[in-house]
């Protein structure tokens, strides 16, 4: 009996999160650093097989590029290399070679996104030591101290097949990962408590899946008699498919975090402000506490690997913060090495490359461009409705615009998620034509309604302010 990919991603994620309360107990960077990295590809060749290969010439790939390419280039050739490699792995079968399966795409997917963060990590830790900004030597010295990094070859292995996060996520820096094998006192953290909190929606998220899958499936889209079904039907039938896709990423997501939270990585003192991703943000309160290491009262938390916010995804009124409560570690990782580095003469295009380049790395499905291209005009749409009708408004009136703003923000991504699943143009245009387009014709009519609102009844102008 064959095993289906959800059961063995969910096996895979209950052993991690159990083998993290092993990990975590660990003493000594060496033994933590080679016992990850080596429950990391034991399961790679489990469930990739043959199929590991392409991770291995990728991160001989990657170590080659970091040893010959100069500092200030190595992050452009290793984001060339590794996603031109994504690209190759995706066609492998167009040159006669076996197709990869899914499990072996997610672990390609998570790979890619070390090794070019890494890259980018390595290129910012040499720009400022070649550099001499004007930043003080206080700061220079913190962040030498607890942000850059000097990765051996064996460290970038290392990382590249640690066992957290290795199929779902969340992402995390290379530093992140070197900080948790640095610190020998991880046994002391409490996690107990940020396990269970985080644990906690899951019995009613798997059982909402559960539920609408007995109901629902994609596959009925494709067929006749779903042609035939009354427009209503045919409108609504996205809302579960939407709950359906969610739901099945709200429970890997979150046991992806769980899997973080017993093994300690990611763990930060919470007078380090954590943010998502980045991780400390206060280095000289974090140099503190690291000087004061007889403080038993260092209290931690697990922001920086805090992948999915299920009450912002739910209820965030705009579709902007609904997205950036989504897969939250990847959205850093978009923000920290695309948007934010796009020159400012293509700013007004920094949204539509960084959707495109998150398009190219889920897939090369068209359903994936026609979906994430999408984004840049209901952003748009939901900014020239935001500023017409919700700034100077009453607060009551603007309780009123967030409901609204919320109802279609949710109807968006409804429709946006059929491409995901969909996944062929011709699956996906075809849906979309069976309810007349209708997803495209409303932010059309928003941005119209949004434009012409703000010439048509221009905004009071604001008062001087009091001294």
């Amino acid at each position: 009996m064959e095993l289906s990919d959800d059961t063995i991603y969910g096996a895979i994620l209950i052993f991690s999160i159990i083998f993290g309360v092993f990990i975590k107990s660990v003493k000594g960077l060496e033994q933590k650093k080679y016992l990850s990295s080596s429950v990391g590809l034991v399961t790679i060749l489990l469930i990739c097989r043959i199929h590991t290969i392409h991770s291995v010439v990728t991160v001989v790939g990657s170590c080659v590029i970091l040893k010959l390419t100069s500092f200030r280039w190595c992050h452009v050739v290793m984001f060339v290399w590794c996603f031109g490699y994504l690209a190759f792995f995706r066609t492998v079968h167009w040159f006669g070679l076996p197709m990869p399966n899914p499990l072996s795409n997610a672990v390609q997917l998570l790979l890619t996104l070390r090794m070019v963060g890494l890259a980018f990590e390595i290129h910012d830790s040499r720009k400022m030591e070649q550099d001499h900004d004007n930043s003080e030597k206080t700061d220079r010295v913190l962040i030498q101290k607890y942000v850059h990094i000097k990765p051996s070859d064996s460290d970038i292995v290392c990382y590249a097949y640690c066992y957290i996060g290795i199929l779902t996520g969340p992402y995390y820096k290379y530093r992140t990962y070197y900080d948790w094998l640095d610190n020998s006192a991880t046994d002391q953290i409490a996690t107990w408590r940020p396990f269970l909190s985080k644990v906690k929606p899951v019995p009613v998220v798997i059982f909402c899946f559960y539920f609408v899958t007995r109901f629902f499936s994609i596959q009925y889209v494709d067929t006749n008699d779903f042609a035939h079904e009354p427009f209503w039907f045919r409108l609504f039938y996205m809302v579960p498919m939407f709950i359906m896709f969610r739901t099945r990423l709200y429970s890997a997501w979150i046991l992806s975090e769980c899997m973080s939270i017993t093994a300690a990585l990611g763990a930060y003192p919470i007078k380090s402000k954590p943010k998502c991703g980045t991780g400390p943000t206060d280095l000289q309160a974090l140099d503190d506490i690291k000087t004061q290491s007889s403080d038993k009262t260092v209290e931690y938390d697990f922001e920086t690997v805090h992948n999915l916010n299920i009450y912002g995804c739910e209820l965030a009124p705009t579709t902007r913060e609904g997205l950036r409560s989504w897969n939250m570690t990847v959205q850093y990782w978009l923000a920290a090495n695309v948007h934010h580095r796009i020159p400012k003469s293509l700013k007004a295009f920094r949204v539509l490359i960084t959707m495109s380049v998150s398009a190219f790395w889920h897939g090369i499905h068209p359903g994936y461009y026609l979906s994430f291209l999408t984004v840049p005009p209901i952003l748009m749409a939901e900014e020239a409705m935001t500023n017409a009708f919700r700034k100077g408004a009453s607060e009551k009136q603007q309780k009123l615009f967030d409901f609204g703003c919320w109802f279609f923000k949710m109807r968006g991504f409804d429709y946006m998620c059929m491409g995901f699943l969909l996944l062929s143009y011709k699956s996906t245009i075809k849906y979309w034509m069976s309810i007349y387009f209708l997803g495209h014709i409303v932010i059309v009519m928003f941005l119209i309604i949004g434009n012409a609102a703000r010439y048509l009844w221009p905004k009071r102008t604001k008062l001087d302010k009091k001294d």
